[in-house]
């Protein structure tokens, strides 16, 4: 039986960056992945497809161009599933490509399985071709991630009743999409089919949407949304899905509302792929969603020597920080030092438009009873926005009166999740609204919403707050 130092079991962003990390270490690694290729949900059904899904449709239907030439403009008339499909084949396989690089280079072993715990120290795989062998670990890494909830109650049939990951497989472009759940991934297909001129309605029990976000921001993203026609139907439930004699797709609400598509997409949640792990043999335990509770410093679970990262150990779910966890939980696990990750991180959901954010938001900052101003851009005031064509969009900072620095940076519009990083350096390196009033950006550019917004929040300081700094 071969023994490793670490064994990492999933091939996602977690799971590859921390067993890169270990072996850069001088450490022995295996990575055990039960997809036919490497990569996990992030390469193969989650970040990377939905992503380049949103490119292709944008690309395609002439979106971006659309505020100079009109709503009815495309740059190919007729856009089939397989025009999206091809673009995103491309860009899996040199995805796959560099990953496998990657774990050539670092001497990272790597064996295509299902991992099943026997005890604390020992790991059954078992092979595609019904093999099965055991391998040893000093210490386990479970980056296994997440799989779409599918409940008994939805008929799911993989043509016209899906979850996320049999979107991907569609032969055929919806005339009309019924989304059950406005969590992030409903939204970004919800979107991303919206701008492929698909008729979208979006089911949500919950009142709100997106309730982490900014409400200013959430507000303004809503009102874009419903101006090209997208039905938000929140506060009522799916209470009942089905097929009707004509082949489409009935929706039953619980207010006895009943809508009908061609097309249900199911993506009220996701659930830690746990199931198969064996984890009791180990003394772990998964909550009622798969998922797995860590240190949220060292990401070790109650059992030492055993880790979990990314999406199984919960929010916030993103690739970003997954990656992260990763190389902590690694570092950790081997013996060697791990600095704390950043206080701030950027969120970013790449509906149409994106959304980011980064820090407070505007109604954690009033909860804390911390006497704070704003400031406020819309990307048409910029130079750069008229340019693009932008009609929408607007950068939001949240200022301390008391300190003057940056406590929360939220954007909606185009390029959003890029631009927020020019907010996430200040907040890490506790800058003030100073920084956006003195500083140079590049003309013309949406970055100088950032300008704007400090301006606007540096006006509304008044003139006692204006000078604090200087009297300090």
């Amino acid at each position: 039986m071969n023994h490793y130092d670490l064994v990492v079991i999933g091939s996602g962003p977690a799971g590859r960056r921390g067993a890169i990390q270990a072996a850069k270490l001088g450490k022995r690694v295996l990575v055990v992945e039960k997809g036919t290729r490497v990569g996990g949900v992030s390469v193969h059904t989650g970040t990377i497809p939905s992503k380049t899904l949103r490119e292709t449709a944008l690309n395609l239907t002439g979106w971006r161009e659309r505020g100079f030439y009109g709503r009815s403009y495309r740059v190919k008339q007729e856009i089939s599933a397989e025009d999206l499909r091809r673009r995103l084949l491309i860009t899996l396989d040199h995805e796959v490509e560099v990953l496998e690089h990657q774990f050539a280079r670092n001497r990272v072993h790597h064996i295509r399985g299902k991992a099943t715990f026997i005890d604390r120290d020992t790991i059954e795989i078992e092979k595609e071709d019904g093999e099965t062998m055991r391998v040893g670990a000093q210490s386990v890494l479970l980056a296994v991630g997440t799989r779409p909830f599918r409940p008994d109650s939805i008929p799911f049939d993989g043509k016209q009743i899906l979850d996320s990951d049999d979107l991907l497989d569609i032969t055929e472009i919806p005339r009309s999409l019924i989304v059950i759940g406005a969590g992030v991934i409903g939204i970004e297909y919800a979107t991303i089919f919206s701008a492929l001129d698909t008729a979208v309605t979006v089911v949500e029990p919950r009142s709100t949407m997106l309730d982490f976000i900014d409400k200013e921001i959430v507000e303004d993203f809503s009102y874009q949304l419903r101006d090209r026609n997208m039905k938000l139907l929140f506060g009522q439930k799916a209470e009942k899905v089905e097929k009707d004699p004509a082949g489409r797709c009935r929706v039953t609400l619980d207010n006895g509302r009943a809508i009908s598509a061609d097309m249900v997409l199911y993506a009220a949640g996701r659930m830690g792929a746990t199931d198969s792990l064996n984890l009791s043999s180990c003394g772990l335990e998964a909550d009622s969603r798969g998922r797995i509770k860590v240190n949220p410093e060292t990401f070790q679970t109650d059992v030492p020597g055993i880790y979990a990262a990314g999406d199984v150990v919960g929010f916030p779910s993103l690739a970003s920080t997954s990656m992260e966890q990763g190389r902590i939980a690694a570092r950790h696990a081997v013996g060697a030092p791990a600095s704390d990750p950043p206080q701030y991180f950027p969120y970013g959901i790449y509906a149409v438009p994106e959304i980011s954010t980064c820090g407070l938001t505007e109604e954690e900052v009033k909860a804390r009873g911390i006497p704070y101003e704003c400031g406020i851009a819309r990307f048409r005031e910029t130079s750069r926005g008229h340019i693009m064509g932008l009609d929408n969009g607007m950068l939001k900072m949240i200022f301390s009166l008391k300190t003057r620095r940056l406590l929360g940076v939220h954007i909606v519009g185009e390029g959003a999740t890029e631009l927020i990083h020019i907010g996430q350096a200040v907040l890490n390196l506790k800058g003030t609204v100073d920084y956006f009033v003195e500083n140079t950006f590049n003309y013309p550019t949406l970055a100088e919403a950032y300008k704007i917004s400090g301006l606007d929040a540096w006006n509304r300081m008044g003139e006692l707050h204006q000078h604090v700094a200087a009297a300090q």
